[in-house]
Order: structure tokens, then sequence, then C-alpha cells
């Protein structure tokens, strides 16, 4: 009996491809063996006027039949197996030789599949996403996407006239994966994914996974091959191996790279390229002496006023300031100039924006379906569903991506409170309880630890940092301990008694002395960085300068008291940009810094600029002193010499290594001392060696130019005191150095 080509088309199928509603368009394109000795051979080629398979081996070919108007060819030839060919198609007067691309296998295997259904899967990026290749000597570009409850998808941009039916995806059934290789697609082309829901809809998807991205208000991803950049930091990672958080001093920079600096051009033009923006932040923070700048987040984002906390793009630096390449090359320079870069990173919400991951493939693929556990309704954002193995897997391969494809130093964890409670931000009736009746999030809490855990495994030095904002235990101890494994936590605690404190007139500080003292109740409970961010600076809570009551120049010996007494306690520093120089107006993503300020007044030096040089030499000062740092995680390395003085509104704490000892002494009034006596911690000689009221920062150099000798006078509780100089609204600093005792001699009686 013959066979007959018509027999074996299905036509249904066919017809599903000419409205891109195919989801399994494999098999009815390519190529199957019909019997023991038939090959049936199909293509889908809109406006094409023939199309030949010619045998790659033999050389043969076979004029394939137009099979629907639409474009659908086929043919049926005599073999044992499916031979290698390829197609030739003509196009009027044009002819192209082209690969089967349903005929190409996939990179992604059943090892991959299975690590990521199970959700572990570290480096998911390189097999879903878009990664240009060249498979059996074609150049293209692979495409995959996570999307199980999709109908079809179909990937489509420039290169097929954003026509979904030109490029339908094959479906993996066990890993809910759409992929297909697309030849001649290439860096910098655009795309997105057609997907018709399971809801019905037919939706244009940015990639999850994409490397790069359109600039903003447009939307579509772009391809971009990530792996070509050539580094030049190998001194800088090699040495960050042997870093360690606990001893190490850590002065952290927050950047906006959105406002830090803003182009004067004539074009328009409202942010500078990231390899612009390099060496001038990097100058900038190697004069003041930061360690580490952090970066508001850089994931493409949709809309300025998130200021990236709001991401759609988690693979894709945004294109607001260049290419992947150009951020490469941005954080590349710090490490060879010796300056860590830390990515702030968010992993407890994402936007509803249409094009972004919100009801992706037509259901609540990455958030939960019911609204009590997947939004956050004072944020208008969406939650993600840290239980689900697949989406667990998209955060901790991103986290790590950063690690290690961007050779970033640290990832800073946003709103990680959000992450641990089920009632964060919400009243009653608006969230679900856990399976014990509690309000912890327990699969967020599995998702952090699990996270930390992979990050400390890759032992290059690189950090996690939590910015939690409430007393959840053991954020910093170690997830064997049952702790959530995180390096290091923001103080928001101490963050809030201070500036509280520090915005209440002198006059009745008294009355809130404990704020200044509460911070070392619970210093040792966690590692700690003192933040001072830009959550404070916006949204009417007014600038750091304005935070300081009084005349304008005590508002400036405020500023330096504030940054002094922050560097002297124990903790990593964290300080928003512009602070540093007393930025009078709040933050705002819509313009530079007010760089205008430190500009000098009538050939004078600007107060603004006296405060900026007081900070770069408090840093220097920090970094100098190692009793300043090196024992910030242990009791040993802090005491205190006076907290009870609140009618002074005077604190006194040594802070003290095994190389030296530092006498802090914080006076929070605008009253000048001129005998001001102290406890000391022994009997020596105490030389000040640093005082903010120093007339060369701008203060009124009310100093102790002489050494200090200690008296045996009980003072604070302590056998022995000194007698300074007290300076109005200044932190003073004295080096300790005890003094020999020597023993008298006895007399031949024996006698003393």
């Amino acid at each position: 009996m013959a066979v007959k080509l018509e027999d074996w088309i299905q036509w249904p199928e066919v017809e599903a491809l000419v409205y891109a509603e195919c989801k399994r368009p494999e098999t009815v394109l390519g190529s199957r063996m019909v019997d023991s000795s038939h090959v049936l051979i199909t293509t889908f080629q809109q406006d094409a006027d023939s199309v030949t398979v010619k045998l790659t081996d033999s050389k043969k070919t076979y004029k394939m039949e137009l099979m629907d108007e639409a474009g659908y060819y086929a043919v049926l030839i005599s073999a044992k197996k499916i031979p290698s060919y390829r197609f030739i198609v003509k196009k009027g007067k044009t002819e192209k030789e082209i690969v089967d691309i349903y005929a190409i296998e996939s990179p992604i295997d059943a090892m991959d599949i299975s690590q990521f259904s199970n959700g572990v899967h570290e480096t998911i990026y390189e097999k879903l996403g878009a990664h240009p290749m060249t498979i059996d000597g074609v150049a293209g570009t692979y495409f995959a996407v996570w999307a199980p409850e999709a109908k079809a998808v179909s990937v489509v941009g420039d290169f097929n006239e954003w026509d979904a039916c030109r490029h339908p995806m094959r479906y993996m059934e066990d890993g809910g994966i759409f992929e297909l290789f697309v030849p001649g697609v290439a860096q910098g082309d655009l795309y997105k994914y057609q997907i018709w829901g399971a809801d019905g809809r037919r939706v244009l998807k940015a990639d999850p996974y994409a490397n790069y991205a359109e600039k903003r208000p447009a939307t579509a991803s772009v391809v971009w091959d990530i792996e070509k950049y050539s580094w030049q930091d190998k001194k800088w990672m090699e040495a960050r191996k042997r870093w360690k958080v606990k001893k190490e001093p850590m002065l952290i920079y927050e950047v906006s790279l959105s406002s830090f600096r803003k182009p004067d051009t004539e074009d328009g033009e409202l942010f500078y390229n990231y390899r612009e923006l390099a060496p001038m932040l990097c100058d900038y923070c190697d004069e003041m002496g930061y360690t580490h700048v952090e970066l508001m987040p850089v994931m493409e984002h949709p809309y300025d006023g998130s200021w990236g906390y709001q991401v759609t793009g988690y693979f894709a630096p945004t294109s607001r300031y260049g290419t992947p390449d150009d951020f490469m090359a941005f954080i590349d320079m710090f490490h060879q100039r010796g300056i860590g870069v830390i990515l702030d990173w968010v992993p407890a919400h994402f936007p509803k924006d249409e094009h972004g991951l919100a009801r992706f493939d037509g259901t609540c693929l990455y958030e939960h379906f019911d609204p009590r556990q997947g939004e956050h309704p004072h944020w208008g954002t969406l939650i993600y569903h840290y239980g689900r193995p697949e989406v667990k897997n998209f955060l901790t391969s991103n986290a790590l991506f950063w690690l290690e494809r961007y050779h970033v130093d640290g990832i800073r964890m946003d709103a990680v409170a959000s992450m641990l409670y089920l009632d964060y931000g919400k009243e009653d009736g608006q969230w679900i309880a856990n399976i014990y009746g509690g309000n912890e999030n327990l699969e967020a809490i599995e998702f952090l630890q699990q996270l930390n855990d992979k990050i400390h495994a890759r032992r290059d030095g690189s950090l996690s940092i939590a910015e939690e904002s409430t007393a959840w235990p053991q954020v910093t101890s170690p997830v064997k301990d049952g702790g959530l494994g995180f390096d290091l936590k923001w103080n928001m605690g101490w963050m809030n008694d201070y500036l509280e404190y520090i915005r209440t007139d002198p006059l009745f500080r008294k009355g809130r002395h404990g704020m200044l003292t509460f911070s070392m109740i619970y210093q040792y409970s966690e590692e700690f960085i003192l933040v001072l961010s830009h959550d404070e600076v916006v949204h009417m809570k007014g600038s750091m300068y304005t935070k300081m009551p009084g005349t304008r120049k005590d508002k400036f010996a405020g500023l330096r008291l504030s940054y002094g007494y922050m560097a002297a306690h124990p903790g990593k520093k964290l300080l928003f940009m512009g602070q540093e120089f007393g930025q009078e107006r709040e933050w705002s993503e819509e313009r530079e810094l007010d760089w205008q300020l430190l500009e000098p007044v009538e050939d004078e030096m600007s107060d603004n600029e006296r405060l900026r040089q007081y900070v770069s030499v408090l840093n220097a000062f920090y970094l100098a002193h190692p009793a300043m740092y090196a024992d910030d995680s242990r009791p040993a390395g802090f005491e205190w010499i006076s907290t009870l003085d609140a009618d002074n509104s005077v604190i006194a704490f040594v802070r003290k290594c095994k190389e030296e000892t530092l006498l802090v002494v914080c006076n929070f009034t605008p009253v000048a001392h001129e005998k001001f006596r102290i406890g000391v911690p022994f009997a020596g000689k105490y030389k000040e060696i640093f005082n903010s009221d120093a007339k060369e920062y701008g203060g009124s150099n009310f100093v102790n130019p002489r050494v200090k000798t200690s008296a045996r006078k009980r003072w604070d509780g302590r056998v022995n005191s000194i007698e300074c100089r007290l300076a109005p609204l200044s932190v003073q600093i004295f080096n300790a150095t005890k003094v020999p005792v020597t023993k008298k001699k006895k007399n031949d009686s024996g006698k003393k």
C-alpha cells in the first residue's frame, strides 16, 4: 500500500500553527519517522515561493509541497533513519540555505530539568534566557523560557517582524520550558515572548532571564553575550578570598547612579554612562576614603521613581547607563582601585507591569494566587512564591549570577522583614497564617538560609547583607545554628534612635539620654552595619543637615558630631551620598547632588566643603586605628566610661584592641566646658588625637593641645580620671598610654 503524504499531515495542528496556537510545534514541524522506511519533513515558511530539502550527506534534493497557503510545506522521503538536511528557500530572486530549527537538539538536558524542577540549579541562567551561540556551524541565539501553563509561546522580535507565527517555541513538558534556536539572531537584537496564557490572553512578556533590556519606556529584552568581557581584577578577587568580615574596616558610600552626577548636555541625555560614572565615583570614593560603594538597585526597572526597587529585569543591569559590558567595566575599575562594590537586591517583591513577571503564563506563576499571600497592599507589588522550587531557583541563581558574572563583592537584600513575616504591612484578614498558626513565612526563611549557605560555599569573600528592620533573632548567625546566615545586618534600631535623639533640641536631650546608650545593649546579638541611608533623607524627612536643630553653625557641628560618634560606635558604617558634605535639600532621583555647595563663598571655603574634608579625615582616622573596627564583634573591643551624665548630655567610652586603646568623649550640647572630668580606664597619659571642633573643620577650636596625665581621683566609677576641655557639640578622641608602675625599693631594715 502506497504511503501518501496527506495521510501524515496533522491538519488541526497545522491550523494552530497559522494562528500561533500550537503548544507542540515540534510535532508538526521538523522531521520524524512515519514508518520503518519513510521520513516526513515539514516546515513553515511564510512568503516562500518554493522550499527544497537538501540532504547534507548525499547532496540529494527533494522539492517540498505547499500543504497550506499560509506557508506550510512538507515532503515524504524514503529513508530508514532521519538524515541530516537543510532547507533551500526561494523568495523571488533570492535563494537561501537554512537549517531546520526544529531538528536541532536542545542544550537543556534531563539533568538541567531535574535540578531546575527541584530548585537547585545554581547556573540555570546559562540555560534559560537568550544565549548567542553557534550550532552545527550556524550562528544564532538559543531562547528558553519557563511558562508551564501557557497554551503556546513564540519568540518575536525585529528578526521576524514581531510575528508570532514565524517562531513558535518547542515545549519541554518535564520542565515546563519553551525553547528554540533561531539562526541569525545576534547581540543587540530586540525580542520578547508572545505568550498565549492559560487565561486565554495573548501577552508580550520580557524575558525574565534577559541579560539586557531596552531603555525605558520601551520594554523589549535585548540579546547580549555577557561572557566576552575580559576582566582585569584578578588581584582584587584573589585578595578578597582572604577577607575576614568581622575584622576588616568597612566604610560604605551608598549611591544612586541616577543622581550622583548628571550630564549637562544639549542632547537632553539624563544619565552618564557606566564608563563615565566609574572614574568620577571612583575618584571621589578614593579621595574620601570609602572602602566600598553600595549601589541602589541597578537591575532593570520601568519607573525611575521606584529608585530601582521595583525590578522587572533581574539579570539585566539597567540600560539607562549603558550595556552589560559597560557595567562590568564599572565594577572592574573599582576593583582595580581597591574599592568593593555591593549591590542592592530585591527578592521581596516585584511590580505588576504587564511585560514583567506578573501572571506570566496566564497564571500566578511567580506569585501566590491568593492576594493574602501574594500581594503587598501598601506597596502595590506582588510577593514571590518562595515555596515553588522554580521560583526559588530563579532568585537563588540570580543572586549567584551577580556574584559570579559581575564579580560583585556583596549582595544587600532589601526589605528582608517583609519576607519573614506573613502579616508584614497587613491588617487582620489580609494574611494567612503558616501551618503552625504563626506569622512566620517558613518558605521565605528556608529560601534565605539556603541562599546564604550557597553564597558562603563559594569561599570567595563575597558577602550577604540584610536590611532587616525588626528584632528577628539570629539574622547573622550561621544556618547550622538556626540563624538566617547573613554576614551583616543593617542596624535600623541604632539609626532610628539616634535620629530621633539628634533632632531633639539640645535643651531637652537629657530626657532622651537612653537613646544614645541603648544600642550597646544588643550590639553583640548580631553583626551590624550602622546606617544613615537614603530612606532617611526623602519623603519629607529632611536631609541630615535639616535634622540638626539650632543655627547653621550648630547644624554643621551636629553633623560632625554625628558622623564622629557613628565612626567610633562598634559596627561597619554606611552613609548615603551627599550627607557627607551637608546636602541641604532632600535627595531626589530627578536631580544631581548639590555639588555647588562645595564652591567657595566670597573666597572663603564653604561650610559644606569643610564638612566634606572633615568626613575625609574622619574616614582616614577610622582606617588608621584598628581599635575603631578590629573588635567590633567582641565585647572586649568596647567599654563604657560614662553613660549616666544625662544632665550634660555627655557619653564616654573606650574602643580598644591589642594594638591600642582610644578614649572617646561625645558632648551633645552646644555648651563648652573648660574643666570637665572624665574617668579613664587606667592610669596613664591621654593625648587628644581627634577633635571635631578643630578650626580646620569649621569648629571653635576648643581643643586639648597638651597631653593629659591621669590623676588618682575617682570619677565615673573609675579609680583614675583626667580633666579636659570639652568642646560644644563635639566628639573628642584621646590615645591612651599606660604609665609603667615602678615599685618602691625596700630599705635595709626591710621597711618601705
